[in-house]
Parts: C-alpha cells; structure tokens; sequence
C-alpha cells in the first residue's frame, strides 16, 4: 500500500503544477488579445508603425507593435503573466478593418494620394 501511495502523490502534485501552467499561459494569452484590440483600435493616419506598452499598476501586460502594410496592417502583440510571454501576430487587410468599422476610410491605410 505504501509503494502506490507515493507514486499517487507525485502524479497528483505533477498534475496540479500542469494546470497552474496553463493558466497562467491563458493569461499571458487574453493579456496579448488586449494589446491586440488596443492596436487595432488606435490605428494612426500619418505614422506607418505605433509601438505600445500596456502597463497597469506598475505591471507590464503586453507589449503592441502595428506596422501599416500594402493593403493592410500587421499586429505583433505579446502578452505577459507572471514568467510567461505569448505572442501573437495578425495580418488585417483594409476591407476587413473598414467592415468591422476599425478605420472609416481607405486613406488612412494607403495614404493621401
């Protein structure tokens, strides 16, 4: 009986630091969601990239970069929890930031011409 308690417990204390782990990458993952949204909702007219940082009682929650491409904008946006950090790059294409009401124009991607 002793020999299957032991081994019991360790995989019963391998199984509860697993699922600390992936709680705190689901956090560092929603963190890097909200610099995502951040971005897309400031997307600047003149300047062709924004870097951000998301900082709230003196804790970093994610780091935002958007750089305006042809057709397009790219998101690279890192979220952080604890020693955790997940990354997330997203490619929008102008029709779709215009469809989902992001930028309210064609210029504000391309540019005055």
């Amino acid at each position: 009986m002793k020999y299957f308690f032991i081994p019991f417990l360790f995989c019963l204390s391998v199984g509860f630091v697993l699922s600390g782990s992936d709680q705190d990458i689901d956090k560092a993952y929603q963190n890097a969601k909200k610099g995502v949204y951040w971005a897309l909702s400031n997307i600047p007219e003149k300047k062709s990239k924004i870097a951000h940082q998301l900082v709230a009682e003196d804790k970093l929650y994610s780091s935002v970069k958007l750089y305006k491409k042809v057709n397009g904008v790219k998101v690279e946006s890192t979220g952080f929890y604890n020693s955790n950090e997940v990354t997330i790059t997203l490619y929008k294409s102008t029709d779709s930031l215009l469809s989902e009401g992001y930028i309210n124009s064609r210029k504000i991607i391309e540019g005055e011409k």
